[in-house]
């Protein structure tokens, strides 16, 4: 994104934005990166599909191991130049594993979840990156600083209610969350309309209960 408008939208946040500038130092160089937690999945699973969603400059994509792998993105990287809607739109084949790494805005990020739930095979999962943010502009919506989580962590609490997905993020690369298509284990309970409307204040408080987090040691245990 242009400089200027990076700076543009920061003026606008520090004006109108939320009032909150804790931070949280998740120190994610003590953890693994995605790459090895995902192959260390599709090796153990057994899987032999995967797609991945937004692949920039092919970071993850280039070094997953799998025997069928589709990539889109509408800029660069991956396999197919196109957006995530159109694809679906089009897709008839279904995945093993997905991984969500596109737009990191709330309603996109919705659209990809449901999305691709409906085109994950029985026992696969879909994993989503940037899920734990370590400040209010980190997560702040439109985009003001170069290294950006958006606010998908709104998206992974708005699941966490559903009773028919089983949802959770490790400490890994940014927060790395994944949804299985299964029974709820531990059903979160709010009192939310719109999950959109959450605050950074609210994850800084909360965000170990709302994104039932959990370590790279559990994942085995989980799945």
């Amino acid at each position: 994104m242009n400089k200027w408008k990076l700076k543009l939208n920061k003026f606008y946040h520090y004006i109108f934005g939320e009032k909150f500038f804790k931070k949280i130092n998740f120190n994610w160089n003590s953890y693994s990166n995605r790459f090895e937690i995902l192959q260390k999945i599709i090796l153990r699973k057994n899987y032999r599909s995967y797609l991945e969603i937004g692949c920039d400059k092919n970071e993850l994509f280039s070094k997953i191991r799998i025997e069928n792998k589709i990539g889109i993105d509408p800029k660069q990287g991956g396999t197919i130049r196109i957006t995530s809607d159109d694809f679906f739109r089009i897709n008839n084949k279904k995945f093993d594993i997905i991984f969500i790494d596109g737009l990191h805005e709330f309603d996109q990020v919705k659209r990809d979840i449901n999305n691709s739930l409906l085109f994950l095979n029985e026992g696969g999962v879909i994993f989503l990156h940037d899920c734990m943010p370590a400040s209010y502009l980190r997560q702040a919506v439109p985009r003001s600083v170069g290294s950006w989580n958006g606010d998908v962590w709104k998206n992974i609490v708005e699941i966490r209610t559903k009773k028919d997905l089983d949802t959770y993020v490790c400490y890994a690369d940014n927060g790395l969350g994944f949804i299985l298509k299964r029974p709820n284990q531990n059903l979160l309970k709010l009192n939310i309309r719109d999950f959109k409307k959450l605050k950074f204040k609210d994850f800084y408080h909360n965000y170990k209960k709302y994104l039932n987090v959990i370590f790279e040691k559990d994942i085995d245990r989980i799945f």
